[in-house]
C-alpha cells in the first residue's frame, strides 16, 4: 500500500529566498519571515488538480508533479469528505485541501485525471461540476484525460461541439457529446484531452505550453527524456558508425552448393529409386 502525500510548499520550493530573523519577544527559538521578492519574479500558474476515490494514480501524480516542474502552484484537492483517497490499485493520495475550500478560488487551469470509479466520483460532486464550469465560462484552461472526458466533462456539456478524446472503451460515450478523435493529445479551443496512463506525460508537457508557451514545455520535458515524435522509439542509432565497402560483386559458392546438396537429399528421400549412383556427375561451379 503506498501513500503519497502531495503537499507542495516549502522554504525551496518558493520563488524567493526568505529571511529569516529570530524573534527577541519570544522565549522559544521561534523564526519569523520577511519574504522580499524581485520586481521581475512572476506570479506562478494557479492549477487546481482533484483527486477522489477510484482516480487512476498515474495521471494524478504525473499531472501534478510535470506542471509543478514548470513552476505551477497546483493544488491537489480532494472530492471526499477527507483529505486522504483511495486510488486505484492500492495507492492513498493524502490532498492540499478539500475541494469545496477552492470554489472561490480562480485558477489558470483545472485538470481532471481519469480512473473508475474516480471519472465517475467527479460526475457526481456539484461542487466541482460548478467550478468547472465557471472555469469554462470565464474562457480559462480546463482538461481532462482517461475516463473524464466523456464521463465528467462530457456529461456536464462541457465538450459540445469540440473535439476531444478519451480512454478508448469510452470514445462511444465521448461520441455523444464531443467529436470524438483518436489521439494522444487533443486540444480544442480551451480544453485539452487525453487518453490514459500512457499518454499523461504528453498531456502534462501540453499544458504547460498552454499555461505558458513551448520554451517552458520543452524546457521541462527535455530533462525528462520525454520522445515529442511517436515512432522515434523504433528507430536505431548507431552510435559508433561503420562504414561497409565492397569492391566486388559477391560470388555466391558455398550456399548454391548447399541448397542443391540439400535439395537431391530430399529427393532421393522421397523416392528412393532416383538416388544418385556413382556414374552421377554434378557441376558445382557456379560462376
Amino acid at each position: 500500500m503506498a501513500l503519497l502525500q502531495l503537499h507542495h510548499l516549502t522554504l525551496h520550493s518558493l520563488p524567493f529566498t526568505p529571511k529569516l530573523h529570530h524573534s527577541r519577544f519570544s522565549t522559544r527559538k521561534s523564526l519569523r519571515f520577511s519574504f522580499s521578492a524581485s520586481a521581475s519574479t512572476t506570479m506562478a500558474k494557479q492549477v487546481l488538480v482533484p483527486v477522489a476515490n477510484g482516480t487512476e494514480p498515474m495521471e494524478a501524480v504525473i499531472t501534478i508533479d510535470v506542471l509543478r516542474r514548470s513552476g505551477a502552484e497546483v493544488t491537489v484537492a480532494s472530492i471526499e469528505k477527507e483529505l486522504r483517497v483511495d486510488a486505484c490499485h492500492g495507492v492513498k493520495i493524502v490532498a492540499d485541501a478539500l475541494v469545496g475550500d477552492c470554489k472561490d478560488t480562480g485558477f489558470d487551469l483545472i485538470a481532471l485525471p481519469g480512473g473508475m470509479p474516480g471519472a465517475t466520483n467527479f460526475k457526481d460532486c456539484a461542487v466541482l461540476e460548478s467550478v468547472v464550469k465557471k472555469q469554462a465560462a470565464d474562457g480559462r484552461l480546463y482538461a481532462a484525460v482517461c475516463a473524464s472526458p466523456a464521463v465528467a466533462l462530457g456529461s456536464w456539456g462541457l465538450l459540445k461541439g469540440l473535439k476531444a478524446t478519451c480512454y478508448p472503451s469510452f470514445m462511444e460515450q465521448l461520441s455523444s457529446f464531443a467529436t470524438a478523435v483518436e489521439s494522444i493529445v487533443q486540444q480544442d479551443g480551451k480544453v485539452v484531452t487525453s487518453r490514459g496512463p500512457g499518454t499523461t506525460m504528453e498531456f502534462s508537457v501540453a499544458l504547460v505550453e498552454q499555461l505558458y508557451d513551448k520554451e517552458k514545455a520543452d524546457e521541462v520535458s527535455g530533462p525528462l527524456l520525454l520522445r515529442p515524435n511517436h515512432g522515434d522509439e523504433y528507430k536505431v542509432i548507431e552510435l559508433n558508425p561503420m562504414e561497409w565497402k565492397c569492391n566486388n560483386i559477391p560470388q555466391v559458392r558455398f550456399q548454391c552448393w548447399l541448397v542443391v546438396y540439400i535439395l537431391l537429399s530430399l529427393c532421393t528421400i522421397a523416392d528412393p529409386s532416383s538416388s544418385l549412383d556413382e556414374d552421377t556427375e554434378i557441376d558445382y561451379n557456379f560462376e
